[in-house]
């Protein structure tokens, strides 16, 4: 499949080098897109620098931080654009292996999924180096949405993921409404919700060794508000998209 690997970044300078590299070596035939947001630690720059050198590389430079949602909708523009079959996200910070990518895809191209996410929270899945207040937040915050939700999506929060384009059309600025971290739970809540196949691959995720993490009080505020408000519009009928309740 015709594969364009996004990586939203925001000073990245320390890992952008290593994380592109690794992609590269994993997916050799796929492209790469860095959604920079006017990094002030130089991240763009060392991107241009990559890019002129590697022709599978391209570049989008935003003048200001915008968002982790509104990147990857800009990267799934350009997706649309150049024909690709299969959309990539993966975080610049290293926390995510490349290496997964082959089996990643390979499940997309030969199974019935639209979305194949790369899972924390199912056998054989885990986490590196999180202190237990971190873990315990993300399985319970992952708990309540796949119960408001009424999702069958063990990991929602998850930011590793290989979609099928063809899933992702319609889901612009005008339906998807988050832009932090929720716009995960928002887009895999919202493929799943139109009937979409979503597979789970477990992988390891690696806390970051260089930089420092996005995650905030607003961010986990958004989230908890967002999947409240999408749970009881879908259930009473009244949300962007009614479904039925899964048993």
């Amino acid at each position: 499949m015709r594969t364009l690997v996004i990586v939203p970044t925001y000073n990245e300078a320390e890992s952008i080098r290593s994380i592109i590299d690794r992609i590269r070596r994993a997916v050799p035939e796929a492209d790469i897109l860095i959604v920079d947001d006017g990094s002030p630690d130089g991240t763009g720059g060392i991107a241009d620098e990559l890019a002129a050198r590697d022709a599978h590389i391209d570049v989008l430079h935003r003048p200001e931080k915008a968002g982790l949602g509104a990147a990857y909708l800009h990267g799934f523009a350009r997706a649309f654009e150049g024909g690709y079959e299969a959309v990539v996200e993966i975080d610049a910070d290293g926390s995510h292996d490349p290496a997964e990518l082959p089996a990643m895809l390979g499940l997309l191209e030969s199974g019935p999924g639209d979305l194949v996410i790369g899972s924390r929270w199912v056998d054989g899945g885990r986490v590196v180096n999180w202190p237990w207040p971190r873990r315990a937040i993300s399985r319970s915050g992952n708990r309540y949405a796949r119960w408001m939700l009424r999702s069958s999506i063990h990991d929602l929060t998850a930011g590793f993921r290989a979609y099928r384009t063809s899933a992702l059309r319609g889901l612009d600025r005008a339906v998807v409404s988050s832009q932090g971290y929720c716009f995960q739970v928002e887009l895999a809540w919202r493929v799943e919700s139109a009937g979409g196949a979503v597979l789970e691959h477990p992988i390891a995720f690696v806390e970051r060794e260089n930089g420092s993490s996005k995650m905030g009080p607003g961010i986990v505020a958004e989230a908890l508000v967002r999947v409240t408000g999408w749970g009881l519009s879908a259930r009473f009928g009244r949300g962007p998209i009614h479904r039925e309740a899964t048993p």
